[in-house]
């Protein structure tokens, strides 16, 4: 289990450091392979823009598998997984190379409103307020909000009344953390970067539980014997995955809806979720 736990924590790190390269990764210079956010004053349609750059910049927040973790067989560190591939096939339908640029979730939709990335993908379901600022895709999985708990409380945090008075961490800016904001009386809520960063908390007993999607649970409680998952009876209790684009950029989320379906009807996201799961699994482990 200590083996997981660092190994965790190298991917939170390798997160962060790719975060601090954002700005410079991530300039909206039109030399830099960037992103086009917003059509702003010019002709040409955003998807025109991404073509002539030959460069899709996708945003994301690693540290979340199977959707986007740091793949540490790689030289450099490459983030991959379900979100990455999905991000591939659409740069794939245009022509064009994929750019993955990792940060803090709770950026994701600053950076993709000011044009920092085309597109941002990362395990993200629509709300009132982000649709607000970007355009959102159809769903492309589904999973549920759940717990991530040590095992011998497992049978003790069963329901969302069960957790009133608890302390639970969830990762900033994310749909969880409404959830367990709103939902959970007396709750005491504890919002970091990564999930990798939560189940230290969780390990060190600085947290009760952690509030996130069934599907990342899974991978966090696969390889640590410590751990179990509860799936409370939160109201709000569905989490579908979505991507997002610029607000306006109809003809760029036209292409991303296409893909997805496309990907859908050949089972692409079934391999995916496999594939994905198998690898960040044995890393975990190694």
């Amino acid at each position: 289990m200590k083996k997981t736990l660092a190994k965790l924590l190298s991917l939170a790190l390798a997160g962060t450091m790719c975060a601090a390269l954002f700005t410079s990764c991530g300039s909206s210079d039109s030399d830099s392979g960037s992103g086009s956010g917003s059509a702003g004053s010019s002709d040409k349609s955003v998807i025109d823009e991404i073509k002539e750059k030959g460069v899709l910049v996708m945003g994301t927040a690693s540290g979340y598998p199977p959707y986007e973790f740091v793949d540490i067989t790689s030289s450099d560190n490459a983030v991959v997984g379900i979100d990455v591939a999905l991000g591939q096939a659409i740069a794939d339908d245009l022509g064009v190379e994929l750019k993955v640029v990792d940060m803090p979730f709770s950026e994701l939709i600053a950076n993709l409103s000011t044009g920092k990335c085309d597109i941002a993908i990362a395990g993200m379901p629509e709300t009132e307020e982000r649709a607000e600022s970007v355009d959102f895709s159809d769903v492309y999985l589904s999973a549920q909000q759940s717990i991530i708990v040590k095992k011998e409380d497992a049978e003790k945090y069963t329901t969302v009344a069960s957790l009133k008075g608890a302390s639970i961490g969830v990762e900033k800016g994310s749909v969880s953390e409404q959830v367990a904001s709103s939902e959970v009386e007396d709750v005491s809520i504890v919002s970091l970067s990564t999930v990798p960063s939560l189940i230290l908390e969780l390990d060190g007993g600085k947290i009760d539980a952690i509030c996130t999607n069934s599907i990342v649970a899974q991978q966090y409680v696969m390889n640590n014997d410590a751990l179990d998952i509860v799936i409370p009876d939160f109201e709000n209790n569905q989490m579908p995955a979505q991507a997002a684009v610029g607000k306006g950029n109809t003809e760029l989320l036209d292409e991303v809806n296409k893909v997805i379906k496309d990907c859908q009807d050949s089972g692409k996201f079934d391999e995916w979720v496999e594939e994905y799961s198998k690898l960040s699994n044995e890393q975990a482990q190694e």
